[in-house]
């Protein structure tokens, strides 16, 4: 199963003191969905915002909204974040039962994603992948904005296409962490169908352009 590309603008990387205006300008841009990074200083390196930010971001917002929990107990927590997301996506890392956290998700009518860090093998996540809507490869270490690619996680994506294909699943695959037009060419054309861009977006001196670049687009 394939899937149309779609750009998912970080908000992480937006100007927080002119949040509305950013979220209705990447939107008008082309943004299909935005990320949404939520950290909490113990899964990764850094705390950046919480459910209240989430909904700020959602009265505006008129795109879906892509949770991405970078948090220890999203068993705990995933539910805070239910009324705005479209999908919530969990750490295989984290410290609670994955995969009836999975299942929670999905059941709330939720998408539901599984994501590893860079340096957690592809075979952490292959018990859950029937069970996702979505599966996240990290080009970066989670944790900040700004980091150079890592070429090497295009083995993940490949890895996950071609598990895809083999078990007739029907996931996006999703990349997220220095991506520009550059390395989005190269994660398309390994797999990736969903593009997480974050400073390449927002710190464009044209949205739309830059979004169309990262697609892949004239």
């Amino acid at each position: 199963m394939t899937h149309p590309t779609i750009i998912v603008p970080s908000v992480l990387a937006a100007d927080w003191g002119r949040l509305h205006e950013q979220i209705r300008a990447v939107e008008s841009a082309g943004a299909d969905w935005l990320h949404l990074d939520v950290m909490d200083g113990h899964l990764v390196e850094n705390i950046s915002f919480g459910p209240a930010f989430c909904d700020c971001v959602a009265k505006v917002a008129t795109v879906p909204l892509d949770v991405h929990l970078m948090i220890s107990r999203p068993d705990t927590f995933w539910p805070r974040f239910a009324k705005v997301a479209k999908n919530i996506t969990i750490h295989v890392e984290a410290a609670c039962d994955v995969a009836a956290t999975l299942r929670a998700i999905r059941a709330a009518g939720i998408g539901c994603g599984i994501t590893l860090k860079p340096g957690t093998p592809f075979a952490a996540i292959e018990p859950f992948l029937a069970e996702v809507d979505l599966v996240l490869v990290m080009t970066v270490e989670p944790g900040f904005g700004g980091q150079p690619f890592i070429p090497e996680m295009m083995e993940k994506v490949r890895a996950a296409r071609a598990t895809r294909e083999s078990r007739g699943l029907g996931y996006r695959i999703e990349v997220d962490g220095g991506i520009n037009a550059a390395t989005g060419k190269v994660s398309i054309e390994a797999g990736a169908d969903t593009l997480v861009a974050g400073t390449s977006v927002f710190a464009a001196a044209d949205m739309a352009s830059a979004i169309r670049a990262v697609r892949g687009e004239k």
